[in-house]
């Protein structure tokens, strides 16, 4: 195996993450009066609905976040990429009655990324945008920062990540959603960066995973909840960082039963992300007890953070002192852990993980994508 010795963007980023989070709990500290004095007079109109939205990895931080924004904020949360309300704009878009749509953008120069925002404008005259990027020196934040009913909300600039794929970018953003709706506090953090941080200690070059094995030919993650949200993240990180070379999918260990399971064959390994909530857990362990009884697939793996007997009678990985860790915590360390593993395997196909795609089939940010005109008044 060829080990790369030469500098990195990809595994810098994946290590950063606690030190990033850390300076993210920071700038949305001194933020967030004017974030309260945004959120909180929507939050209480009759009728809000939220959105949040992005494309790829960022659409993946709306995913993860809805879930655990529906539990607790009392109004409607939905998840809907920017490539999906693009192509379908009434489809996704409410007409009527207020609206926040919570944009998630690393780079901002998406061609879908402003298209999206200016598609909700025109459909909805109470549509409030929050716009949460990694570059404020993107067209997204350019654009849409002076105009009403827009507060933007800028990250520190090393979580612009360099390489190819959504690292750093991805988790902060994801960290300043929960930050700004006060669904995470300082303690939460501090926790999550810390256990993060051992987790990070046992990879000290990043050309291993604990989670490899020879033979894999495809990989399905499965998350419940908030969970499945960074299952389809890290099956997106594996067939980017190897440029396809493993086939990987997702699902909820629920849905998983229907028909999905049949993928599952000899050079198949199975990751469970097993929820610390006690009614979740109680499907995601069922799931994994099957799966290993059936022994049909190459390997099935629990990372989970809380233990239990079911996850000890098999292969598994513990997220360093996360026994009481809420979901929302748990996503991180799950999310660092699919990451080390996506870089590991990267090198394993002696593959450069900052350009994994060279002949440029796929670029860090999308190209070809045309924007069409759309009139509301004349669609069906």
């Amino acid at each position: 195996m060829t080990i790369h010795a030469e500098p990195c963007w990809t595994r810098q980023e994946i290590r950063q993450q606690p030190q990033m989070w850390q300076e993210t709990l920071h700038n949305l500290r001194a933020q967030q009066t004017e974030t309260d004095n945004f959120l909180q007079p929507l939050l209480a109109l009759p009728g809000l609905r939220v959105i949040l939205t992005g494309a790829g990895s960022s659409a993946f931080i709306g995913d993860t976040l809805a879930p655990i924004l529906s539990r607790t904020l009392q109004v409607p949360v939905m998840s809907v990429s920017t490539t999906d309300i693009v192509s379908d704009p009434a489809g996704y878009l409410p007409a009527n009655g207020p609206l926040l749509l919570v944009s998630f953008a690393r780079s901002g120069s998406s061609p879908e990324s402003i298209a999206a925002l200016e598609l909700a404008d025109s459909r909805n005259a109470h549509c409030h945008h929050l716009l949460i990027t990694c570059n404020p020196q993107g067209e997204l934040y350019r654009s849409y920062r002076p105009r009403p009913r827009v507060l933007a909300l800028p990250l520190p600039e090393k979580t612009c990540d360099r390489g190819f794929a959504m690292t750093s970018s991805m988790s902060s953003m994801m960290l300043a959603c929960l930050l700004a709706f006060h669904r995470i506090d300082a303690q939460a953090v501090q926790a999550l960066s810390q256990s993060t941080a051992s987790l990070l200690e046992t990879q000290l070059d990043f050309t291993r995973s604990p989670l490899q094995r020879r033979g894999i030919k495809q990989v399905i993650w499965l998350g419940s909840g908030a969970l499945q949200g960074i299952a389809h993240e890290s099956a997106l990180k594996l067939l980017e960082l190897t440029a396809g070379q493993i086939a990987a999918f997702h699902e909820s260990p629920v849905g998983f039963r229907h028909g999905p399971k049949s993928l599952v064959n000899a050079a198949t390994q199975v990751i469970v992300l097993i929820s610390n909530d006690p009614y979740t857990r109680r499907y995601d362990l069922d799931l994994l007890t099957e799966l290993r009884r059936d022994r049909v697939a190459a390997q099935v793996v629990a990372l989970a953070g809380a233990k239990a007997a079911e996850i000890e009678q098999g292969e598994h990985l513990y997220l360093p002192e996360a026994e009481t860790f809420s979901d929302s915590q748990l996503a991180f360390g799950f999310l660092v852990m699919a990451q080390t593993y996506a870089l590991a395997s990267a090198f394993g196909f002696g593959m450069t993980p900052d350009n994994p795609s060279p002949e440029g089939r796929v670029n860090r940010v999308v190209q070809g994508i045309n924007i069409y005109p759309w009139n509301d008044g004349q669609q069906n």
